[in-house]
């Protein structure tokens, strides 16, 4: 038997999404001669008991695939990580210990302050990301990757607002875009993570509008990229 811990969080209605994430481990391993059983640490992280003739296989791919928390970040590497939290002064990011972006680490994402650049690209807690430690003339500061960056810029300037969903399966969005009869005025939906997903509207569809509608229906938060005008 193998037990791992993956980096994917566990957070919101925990039993709900601990069975999207068996859902999606089964897929991952359907080829694989092991069975897994979800566990939830203490501080959200999904840990997995494998069993089977090819549980040291199926441990790795996982690895490879989500890879895992670490203790502490070091300069130079890259960390896939998770928004923890929006602060007046930063973004909180958990990569298995906590990593604060100042203000000063969000200049790639325009002018203005902490609230106004998440509010621009749609930034909500519990989004996956992809974070970097620098050393910047003797300066150690954690920023996020330029493919991070770039990828918002170009949600940003691609013609179409998205509306950013976390805590949520796609089936549910569906369900609630096709509640609201919005089904016409979007593209389709995104992946983020396995909770997260980004809808893609139409040319001239209006996000806050589609966020409007069906932010009741669901249990998540909700961000939005209007276009770049």
């Amino acid at each position: 038997m193998k037990s791992i811990i993956l980096l994917l969080k566990i957070y919101g209605s925990r039993d709900r999404a601990v069975r999207s994430f068996e859902a999606v481990i089964a897929n991952d391993i359907k080829d694989i001669e092991a069975s897994t059983q979800i566990h939830v640490t203490n501080n959200g992280w999904v840990q997995i008991e494998i069993t089977g003739e090819d549980d040291e296989f199926c441990a790795n791919y996982l690895l490879t695939k989500y890879g895992a928390p670490v203790k502490e970040a070091e300069v130079g590497k890259v960390y896939k990580g998770y928004i923890d939290s929006i602060e007046e002064d930063g973004i909180i990011i958990d990569v298995g210990t906590k990593v604060n972006i100042t203000l000063d680490g969000l200049k790639p994402l325009g002018t203005g302050d902490v609230k106004q650049i998440v509010s621009r690209f749609g930034i909500i807690p519990h989004l996956p990301v992809s974070v970097e430690i620098v050393n910047v003339d003797g300066e150690i500061k954690m920023c996020f990757t330029k493919k991070q960056i770039d990828l918002w810029w170009k949600w940003k300037k691609s013609g179409t607002d998205r509306v950013i969903a976390n805590a949520t399966t796609r089936s549910e969005l569906k369900a609630a875009i096709k509640k609201t009869g919005h089904a016409r005025d979007i593209y389709g939906i995104e992946r983020i993570g396995i909770m997260e997903h980004a809808i893609v509207c139409r040319e001239n569809t209006d996000g806050p509008g589609i966020v409007a509608d069906i932010g009741p229906l669901l249990m998540s938060e909700l961000g939005v990229i209007i276009k770049h005008a």
